[in-house]
């Protein structure tokens, strides 16, 4: 083993040997070169070995010097190459503008020099360049424009270049099957070549690929490809929760466990957070069809911190799905209808962003179009000579004149720029104090409101003082009255024991009379406080209606009123106490305003995603005229089939009390028929809420 490790330096320290000493041949060589024409050819192998060496300063520098020499002999082909491979430096600096610049003057000279192999090699680093910078539609166009001619030469370098460019390309505009086509062109040459680099990244896009069309076997395949040809926990890292996840996709378990625990641990000694969030994802998953459901949920949590810190949408909307299922296995329905709609909110953002880049990749051509690039008629070898000698002299005359003019507008602008200075300074203290006018104004009139307000509110505390008053002083001092009286004749004995029997049923009315007003006057004025805050949750439909029924039984038998219920179970969501209060109201006005002998019906049902609950009966009904002053915050009233007494409140907080939880309270009634009164209520929390 020691062996060929050190087999394996030497080689590496006679492959750099051999580059540097090609080079300094290559320098001796320039040395002594006397003919003008050779030096540009021997200056341009020496810059093409010092861009292969990845010595890109010291090429610039014998650009600079060949670049001259070639202009002064006008050696058109010296030129063009000394310009592309500036240009392909440029490239490598990440200096984009000034790299097609120099691009698309050596294709100019190509053409004129009817090179079709220097065009396609321009045309392919353009086509690089474009995709780089996510012009997906014109890369595809150049790479495709240099594929034929450098298919036809063979050129395996440039073309394993142009199908990776080809392929990434593809990719971005969704266009799958073609990617697959060129990573596995571009793989076969990197093989070739023996370009490992090259080789992990295309069978590693490659498996990506064949995970999004579901085909996970060959997904497989290519990532264990990528590890068995390569040992950096950078990689493995990157792949383990990749191939887990793919084996997940079998239910084979023993290696989806085996390859999800090794990426963890290498992902979380790096600190790598994109890796480790698909580790974690899908050893949540993974934990969850296993039934370990508190290790999943610890998982899961953390997936969700780092998805949510490094706004990565997928993962994120798979760490919504697995919670959701998480809670829904642990029968926490709340929770999981919270995970589901927070999963369709983010899958409907993600699609609109689909359909988005989907619209504009319908628009792109993914052949060659045919009047693409289409080069000009080529001029005769005599006129290209002559145009070419014509371009290159007055480009030297041009260049003197734009520095003077340059120079001149440097002048120019440092005049103007003075005088704008002043002026901005000037405007900018105007402004200033203008503005601190401004929010002087906005000050007091901000006061002002204020004043106006709490002037506004202290009136409306004041008409609820009186308002309270006047109820407590009339309504409620009859009921206690009565009810006083009552205990009187009870303590004198003036009662025989069977008139006493026969006065309960009334002493039971005052006394519900008088608990219902002050229920209503509570909330009644608490709701003009402004105090009233639901709390909602979901809770049992059914079970509030049994409650309440209880309650009204004994004023039911008195009066011989029927009920009848079809109450079902279901859900709303909304406050249960303020619910509650809306049924004891109505309920109440449904008994007052019945007669002997006549129904009170509850029910409750589905619409449109709401539960809407009814409560009929057959009462006397109310008049067209009394219908439109129900709900208002006037307290209209009238009194029941048995003289009872109200504050006109309840339906007035009714409604108060449905609209704070999203909810619609309506009536219908027919007089001497009957009236119904309906609430709709949500089923799960309003978005807008």
């Amino acid at each position: 083993m020691r062996r060929i490790i050190i087999l394996i330096m030497f080689l590496f320290m006679y492959i750099g040997f051999a580059q540097t000493n090609d080079i300094d041949s290559l320098s001796i060589e320039l040395a002594y070169q006397t003919q003008d024409s050779l030096k540009v050819d021997t200056s341009l192998k020496l810059i093409k070995a010092l861009y292969k060496n990845e010595d890109y300063d010291r090429a610039l520098k014998y650009i600079v010097q060949s670049e001259k020499l070639s202009s002064n002999i006008n050696y058109n082909k010296g030129i063009a190459e000394i310009t592309f491979y500036k240009a392909l430096i440029y490239a490598k600096k990440d200096d984009y503008i000034n790299a097609l610049s120099g691009y698309n003057r050596a294709k100019k000279l190509f053409n004129t020099l009817q090179d079709t192999l220097g065009i396609a090699k321009v045309n392919n680093s353009i086509g690089l360049i474009e995709i780089k910078r996510g012009n997906y539609a014109k890369g595809l166009q150049y790479s495709l424009a240099a594929i034929n001619e450098l298919e036809k030469r063979n050129l395996r370098e440039d073309l394993k270049l142009a199908y990776s460019n080809l392929a990434e390309a593809y990719n971005n505009v969704e266009a799958y099957d073609k990617a697959i086509e060129f990573y596995e062109k571009a793989l076969l040459l990197q093989e070739q070549l023996n370009d490992s680099i090259g080789i992990n990244i295309s069978n590693s896009n490659l498996a990506e690929l064949y995970s999004l069309k579901k085909e996970h076997r060959k997904a497989i395949e290519f990532y264990e490809k990528v590890l068995a040809n390569n040992k950096n926990d950078s990689v493995r890292g990157k792949i383990y929760p990749k191939l887990g996840e793919e084996y997940l996709m079998f239910n084979d378990y023993a290696n989806a466990t085996k390859y999800l625990i090794r990426g963890y641990n290498i992902t979380k000694r790096k600190n790598d957070k994109p890796n480790l969030l698909i580790a974690l994802n899908n050893l949540g998953n993974l934990n969850i069809q296993q039934n370990r459901l508190k290790v999943a949920e610890q998982q899961l949590l953390e997936a969700g911190t780092i998805a949510k810190e490094l706004d990565n949408k997928p993962e994120l909307l798979k760490h919504y799905k697995f919670m959701k299922s998480l809670d829904s296995i642990k029968k926490d329905f709340a929770k999981a209808f919270v995970w589901q709609r927070e999963y369709y909110d983010l899958k409907n953002k993600i699609d609109r962003e689909k359909a988005k880049i989907s619209t504009s990749s319908k628009n792109i051509n993914l052949n060659l179009d045919p009047n693409f690039d289409k080069p000009e008629e080529l001029n005769t070898p005599t006129e290209t000579t002559k145009n070419s000698k014509i371009v290159f002299s007055e480009t030297h005359k041009n260049t003197d004149k734009f520095k003077l003019i340059l120079y001149g507008l440097i002048a120019a602008l440092a005049i103007v720029s003075t005088f704008l200075i002043l002026i901005y300074l000037k405007r900018n203290s105007n402004i200033k104090y203008t503005q601190e006018l401004e929010e002087k104004n906005i000050k007091i009139e901000l006061q002002n409101q204020a004043f106006q307000e709490q002037t506004k509110h202290l009136e409306n505390i004041n008409n609820v003082k009186d308002k309270l008053f006047s109820i407590v002083s009339h309504d409620l001092k009859d009921s206690l009255s009565s009810i006083n009286g009552f205990i009187e004749l009870l303590r004198d004995g003036s009662l025989s024991r069977e008139e006493f029997d026969n006065l309960i049923p009334e002493l039971s009315e005052n006394a519900n009379n008088a608990s219902l007003l002050l229920f209503n006057l509570l909330n009644w004025s608490k709701s003009q406080m402004q105090s009233l805050e639901p709390k909602p949750s979901l809770f049992d439909v059914q079970e509030v209606f049994e409650d309440k029924l209880k309650l009204i039984e004994q004023r039911l038998e008195s009066k011989g009123i029927n009920l009848v219920d079809h109450s079902l179970r279901d859900f709303a969501y909304a406050d249960r106490s303020m619910f509650e209060i809306v049924i004891q109201n109505l309920l109440a006005n449904a008994i007052k305003f019945s007669k002997k002998g006549d129904t009170i019906t509850i029910s409750n049902h589905i619409s449109n995603g709401s539960c809407i609950v009814s409560i009929a009966d057959t009462g006397i009904g109310i008049s067209k005229e009394n219908l439109e002053k129900l709900f208002k915050n006037n307290t209209f009233t009238t009194p029941g089939t048995n003289n009872e007494k109200g504050t006109g409140l309840g339906l007035s907080i009714c409604k108060e009390l449905v609209e704070l939880n999203h909810g619609k309270i309506w009536v219908e009634s027919t007089l001497n028929v009957g009236t119904t009164f309906y609430v709709q209520l949500p089923k799960s929390r309003p978005e807008d809420a």
